[in-house]
C-alpha cells in the first residue's frame, strides 16, 4: 500500500464527500531541514467538520494521521471545508 493509499484511508471514517491528496514530495526533494517523509497537499470536504473551526478540523486530521508524522509524513498542508459550506 502507498503512502497516499494509506492517508487516504485513515480519512475515511471522516466520510468525506471530496478527498483530493496531492504528493508534492518532489518539488521539496533537497530542501534544507528535511530529514525524510513526504510532503502532501490535502483538500477534503466533510459533514464531520460543520460548526468546528479550522484549527479543530486540522486537530481532528492531525490526530488521525499522527503516527505518520513526522517519520512519513514531513509536511501537510491541509484545505478543510464543511460539508455545509460547500455553495
Amino acid at each position: 500500500m502507498t503512502l497516499v493509499n494509506e492517508i487516504t484511508n485513515r480519512l475515511q471514517p471522516l466520510e468525506p464527500t471530496t478527498l483530493n491528496l496531492t504528493d508534492e514530495s518532489t518539488l521539496h526533494a533537497g530542501h534544507r531541514g528535511h530529514g525524510g517523509g513526504g510532503h502532501f497537499k490535502l483538500e477534503i470536504t466533510s459533514s464531520h467538520f460543520c460548526g468546528k473551526s479550522q484549527i479543530m478540523r486540522h486537530r481532528i486530521i492531525y490526530q488521525i494521521l499522527a503516527d505518520l508524522i513526522p517519520l512519513k509524513i514531513h509536511a501537510l498542508s491541509i484545505h478543510a471545508v464543511a460539508a455545509d459550506d460547500v455553495q
